[in-house]
């Protein structure tokens, strides 16, 4: 803004605030100013503000579109495979794009492809590999493989200026028959089919229709026309090598629609093939900066906001009983407690109050309690970071891989919050070797985590996907994780655990008292069972479009949902963990600190049932692989989540059984 008013000749702050000595350096100042100013205006392609990588391109009549291949995917499978694992027709050179952690650990592996797409550029039929007259052939292994392929009803993802080719799925619904004349639904399905079954029978898709839609960019009268690139559709047909004619210029014929046949592969011998293409431009109004809404855009948007709407008058309207309850029987026994009559002597007390002796003694086992609490911490301000940046748009899914990269970075340096948080506690807990706590801080549940995804790998190379995590990469990030993470945890731990430690109002007894036996409401069991039902209730259809984004590669970009979900979580949580941890001490039941945090991560037990139930009823995996990697990787969905609910719910009770004995008097 100072800039501004200095260009448009009103007095900087700091010029009105100048004496008079420095009158002449400042106007030298402001003479500077002026031509930085007139500099920028005169600079070309400032007019904007982009996040990098994500700029838009303009391109002129004739320039080259790059069509780049990124991967094959099935939901059956969960195996991605890069593209030239299949015998595709290959480029003179093949040039694999250098990836972020994030890509890399999706699986993508970008690479060039010989199609040759110009802007604004028709193309009727175009041979693929530069020979017409010679077909390609395909031995009997590669027979075999694309047949096996396509009966995993694989997908292929080719990008054209960093937009994902996407299929059109016209379809009537179910509507009045007269209005069922006039229009039709559309949905996009992303990628291709890379071919289909009829019976036995195995069909390739070895021509491809593409039909790119540019907006035209306002340019001034003298200068050329510039395009963008804002949609990017395939109709991909299976052609018999037969009904292709071909001549010497690599141009080919297309059969009528009716007459054709399409091309089968016989795995049990060779089979011979032509791999076309053709490129068709359209205008479109969408501008550039609304290209990705048709791969984001859902049906079923108002589907979430009667979830969300749903989940938060259900909260509050708990929540509202649940305070209301608690808040007058806390009244009233706190009133009842600090009465000072005559009668309260000889009355036996009963209730949380008596347990105030030994409520605050340390648990079994106080280190791991807080490494796993400083984890828990650690995950939880990644999270909500994370969720916040994507809500405000800066983790758009063009740039791909982003959200996993800024995850994996996030969580390494809010090692420095866990470790705090861990420390602070443990010193609460009495406990004294602070250096074996921050390294079991920084190595417990990025180790387990860990483990299980070097077991995954192995299979997963096992069967050479692209999914496999490389050496290279595996190697960098053990070094991130003991080169940043560790120092950081070490770093926030030994600053924790100098800290004051949380203060106790109450003091505690030298001799454990003796716990009355529990009603069978009382069971730890039974506590997770009643404790998750809430949160997960405010969740579960938010649930069911995460597994959708994770297992059938679909895009989640609903952040702003999630935001609302993941606040309604925390809420839902930390009630649900007082209200328990209350009956927990009224049943003069004083061990409390690993029951709350096991209780309150309650909801992750319903989420590993809804996960058992999604690969029963919506996946179609058969195979042993793919069902160990959908379970492993739920495991540590699972694992997560529990450390997280039960890191809100531990420290609302925490804060919760301070306050209410602090509001007695103890004698």
């Amino acid at each position: 803004m100072a800039i501004g008013a200095a260009a448009n000749g009103a007095p900087l702050p700091v010029t009105s605030a100048a004496t008079r000595g420095s009158k002449m350096a400042a106007s030298a100042a402001m003479e500077r100013l002026r031509y930085v100013l007139v500099l920028l205006v005169l600079l070309p392609g400032t007019d904007s503000f982009y996040v990098p990588g994500v700029a838009p391109i303009n391109f002129h009549r004739n320039d080259p579109v790059e069509i780049k291949a990124v991967k094959l995917t099935s939901s059956r499978t969960q195996l991605p495979y890069e593209y030239y694992s299949l015998p595709f027709c290959q480029p003179s050179q093949i040039t694999y794009k250098a990836e972020n952690l994030g890509e890399v650990l999706r699986g993508d592996r970008i690479v060039n492809t010989p199609f040759q797409v110009s802007m604004n550029v028709e193309k009727k039929c175009e041979v693929l590999c530069n020979f017409p007259n010679k077909p390609v052939v395909l031995t009997v292994e590669q027979s075999k493989l694309i047949a096996e392929r396509i009966r995993e009803d694989y997908y292929v993802h080719l990008i054209a200026d960093n937009l994902p080719v996407a299929t059109r799925l016209e379809f009537y619904s179910n509507r009045e028959e007269e209005e069922k004349k006039k229009e039709k639904d559309v949905q996009f399905e992303h990628g291709y089919r890379l071919g289909f079954m009829d019976g036995n029978k195995f069909y390739l898709h070895n021509h491809l229709s593409f039909i790119l839609y540019y907006h035209r960019e306002d340019v001034e009268e003298s200068q050329e026309h510039t395009y963008r690139v804002v949609r990017f559709e395939v109709i991909p047909q299976s052609i018999k090598l037969e009904d292709l004619k071909a001549d010497e210029k690599s141009m080919c014929t297309l059969p009528e629609a009716t007459g054709s046949a399409p091309q089968e592969i016989d795995p049990t011998k060779e089979n011979q093939l032509l791999f076309t293409y053709s490129v068709h431009w359209e205008e479109s109004d969408i501008k550039w900066a609304s290209r990705w809404d048709t791969y984001l855009t859902m049906s079923d948007v108002q589907i979430h906001w009667f979830s969300i709407i749903n989940s938060v008058v259900v909260v509050f309207f708990l929540s509202g009983i649940l305070s209301m309850i608690i808040i007058r029987t806390l009244r009233k026994d706190i009133a009842n407690y600090n009465k000072e009559d005559d009668i309260e002597d000889t009355m036996e007390e009963s209730g949380w109050k008596l347990v105030h002796g030994d409520v605050f003694r340390p648990p079994q086992y106080p280190m791991i309690l807080s490494s796993l609490l400083g984890s828990g911490i650690q995950l939880f301000c990644m999270i909500l970071i994370v969720i916040f940046v994507a809500m405000l748009g800066m983790l758009s899914p063009s740039s791909r891989g982003a959200l996993m990269t800024t995850a994996c970075f996030l969580f390494m340096f809010m090692g420095v919050f866990g470790g705090f948080f861990a420390g602070r506690l443990y010193r609460t807990l009495k406990g004294h070797r602070w250096k074996k706590g921050a390294f079991c801080t920084a190595t417990l549940y990025p180790g387990v985590v860990f483990g299980i995804c070097f077991v995954l790998n192995c299979f997963i190379w096992g069967k050479h996907s692209s999914g496999a995590v490389p050496f290279p990469t595996m190697v960098a990030l053990l070094c991130m994780w003991f080169g940043i993470s560790l120092p950081l945890v070490y770093l926030g731990y030994y600053f924790g655990f100098r800290k004051q430690p949380y203060d106790n109002p109450v003091r505690t007894n030298q001799i454990p008292r003796q716990i009355p036996e529990q009603r069978w409401y009382m069971n730890k069991f039974v506590g997770i069972l009643m404790a998750g039902i809430l949160p997960f209730g405010a969740m579960f259809i938010e649930l069911f479009f995460i597994f959708s984004a994770i297992w059938e590669n679909q895009f989640y970009y609903l952040f702003g949902f999630l935001f609302l979900v993941f606040i309604i979580l925390v809420v839902s949580c930390s009630q649900i963990s007082i209200v328990m941890v209350y009956f927990q001490l009224c049943a003069e039941d004083y061990r409390w600190w690993w029951r709350t945090f096991l209780v309150s991560g309650g909801s992750a037990f319903y989420v590993l049932i809804y996960a058992v139930f999604y690969f029963v009823n919506k996946l179609d995996i058969v195979e042993f692989i793919p069902s160990l990697l959908y379970f492993g990787y739920t495991a540590l969905m699972v694992l997560s989540f529990w450390l997280l609910t039960g890191t809100i719910g531990f420290y609302a009770a925490y804060m919760f059984v301070r306050k209410i004995y602090a509001a007695v008097k103890i004698d």
